[in-house]
């Protein structure tokens, strides 16, 4: 049980690294301009995309209730900062055949900012 715990802790301090770069109040900006007319915050409540509520850990493809592309379900990826990141600067880029029309941000801050706002989403 102490091993289990203290590699969850690990795990969560590099996870946390990871959105140490962005700012999550500027992030929530990028949100509302970039991303809320499509994506809701809110579980259970989607929109032209799926909720990102609680998106950081989260196995791609896997909300209840979305159509996701057969090519996101398939993926395999989880949404880690890492992913995330790739997929805001690239979404088709980063999975050939989805569905996602957002071509993506090109400034690594607006990036950083939304994974740090995403990541305070539970």
């Amino acid at each position: 049980m102490y091993k289990k715990a203290l590699a969850f802790g690990i795990g969560m301090i590099v996870a946390g690294s990871a959105y140490a770069a962005g700012d999550a109040e500027a992030g929530k900006e990028v949100f509302a301009k970039k991303c809320a007319a499509c994506h809701s915050i809110e579980a259970g409540k989607n929109k032209m995309g799926p909720t990102l509520a609680g998106v950081v850990g989260r196995k791609a493809g896997a909300v209840d209730g979305y159509n996701y592309s057969e090519a996101l379900k398939a993926s395999g990826k989880e949404w880690t900062a890492e992913v995330l990141e790739a997929w805001v600067k690239d979404p088709k880029g980063t999975v050939p055949g989805t569905k996602m029309i957002f071509p993506g941000l090109p400034a690594d801050a607006d990036r950083d900012n939304l994974v740090a706002y995403l990541a305070t989403l539970k």
